[in-house]
């Protein structure tokens, strides 16, 4: 009769133990770091031009575009006033205000009481319809900035995700610091400027090193402009009177590509590693172009005249083929790769947020696009939306504003 409440009391001290050992499990896990932290980076912010347009790709990004809602001039200076500050802020990192439990909080929390910087910048362009009617800006827009027109492969028919009077690029070292920013600009903004659509991006790592990989498994980005070298940034990146059309509040600004390109990744992984090689014009392991060995070594398509290594119509070929005039239609890209999950029938909705900057677009992207137009690879793309903009100049310290010359 005394072994039963025996085993009871053995069977309790051992659920005790175990339940003890899984909270101490728990516990611990729960007290380690995360596996990633945000980094202590701080870009400066104020300069002759924005930052994030030659600073080097940090690991998040979002693109949004808004419409400007202000009734009036001075609601849109108010507005481009409001989003400098918020760029100081951001950028600089540093203690959360205080707030009173009654009142709503100052930051949404997304960061914790102190926000780091993080790598973070934030680019703010303009759109073609902001120099419309409403606010007495239609003889300052500069000369190069349209509306994108529908290129033939484009797959734009009903989209929403088109145009917009501002955009805001926001890239950082961690995508919580993205969304953190936006949320605090929106917060900020409101009354003066509506979301109209945003998208989210992703750089991926080196896989094993070089230029990151795409949704296709080909490295993206290989063959840049050293916009780190003054006089080639002067000559393909930064507007001057000519580009802007004398406007000269538009000096040392860019004109900025966004397209949203979907890859058609389920047909794409069924064709042949020959096929998807011939296509890019690179070797899919390391990167290289089909007459080098290295990722770095530039294609040499005055030896091959007829295509018979790299086609005529691969990717690379098209995009720059290497020629005296194609020299100056060189474009900065910064894109980011993209998941939106899954389609309504299921397929992968994956792709990537293309993003350039260029001195002139008519004579560098659109140059580039009309070479691309028909390429083999448009059966594997299909781009959905995205804009022109102008990025504008940079700002100074003290009053000075992000398009103070605009609105002077």
């Amino acid at each position: 009769m005394t072994a039963a409440p025996g085993r009871r009391a053995f069977l309790r001290g051992a659920t005790a133990s175990a339940a003890a050992a899984a909270a101490a499990a728990t516990g611990a896990l729960a007290a380690a770091p995360p596996s990633t932290a945000a980094s202590g980076r701080r870009l400066p912010c104020e300069g002759r031009h924005q930052a994030g347009i030659t600073t080097p790709q940090q690991a998040a990004a979002t693109f949004a575009a808004f419409d400007v809602i202000a009734s009036d001039r001075a609601g849109l200076t108010a507005l481009f006033r409001t989003l400098t500050d918020r760029v100081r802020a951001l950028t600089a990192g540093g203690p959360v205000p205080a707030t009173d439990l009654v009142s709503p909080p100052a930051d949404s929390g997304l960061l914790g009481d102190a926000l780091p910087a993080d790598g973070l910048t934030v680019t703010v362009g303009v759109g073609a319809s902001l120099f419309d009617e409403r606010f007495g800006l239609a003889g300052r827009r500069p000369a190069g900035l349209t509306t994108m027109p529908v290129f033939p492969d484009d797959h734009v028919a009903g989209s929403a995700e088109l145009h917009g009077d501002i955009s805001l690029q926001i890239c950082a070292d961690s995508r919580d610091t993205v969304m953190h920013a936006l949320r605090d600009i929106t917060k900020h903004t409101r009354g003066a400027m509506q979301a109209v659509w945003k998208a989210d991006g992703f750089l991926p790592p080196p896989r094993p090193d070089g230029a990151p990989r795409n949704q296709l498994g080909f490295k993206d980005g290989t063959s840049q402009p050293d916009v780190a070298d003054p006089q080639v940034a002067d000559a393909l990146i930064w507007t001057g009177s000519a580009e802007t059309g004398g406007s000269a509040w538009a000096r040392d600004g860019s004109y900025q590509v966004i397209r949203i390109i979907r890859m058609l990744v389920e047909f794409w992984d069924r064709v042949s590693l020959q096929e998807q090689e011939t296509m890019i014009g690179r070797r899919r392991d390391s990167g290289a172009p089909l007459d080098g060995t290295r990722e770095s070594d530039p294609p040499d398509f005055a030896a091959d005249p007829h295509g018979l290594i790299t086609p005529l119509d691969s990717h690379i070929r098209l995009a720059n083929p290497r020629t005296p005039a194609a020299a100056s239609q060189r474009i900065l890209r910064r894109g980011y790769s993209y998941d939106r999950g899954l389609d309504a029938v299921g397929d992968l909705d994956v792709g990537l947020v293309f993003c350039c900057y260029q001195q002139d677009v008519r004579r560098q992207f659109e140059a580039v696009q009309r070479r691309l137009a028909g390429e083999p690879l448009v059966d594997y793309v299909q781009p959905t939306g995205g804009g022109y903009f102008f990025a504008l100049p940079g700002f100074g310290p003290g009053a000075d504003h992000l398009a103070a010359g605009l609105m002077a």
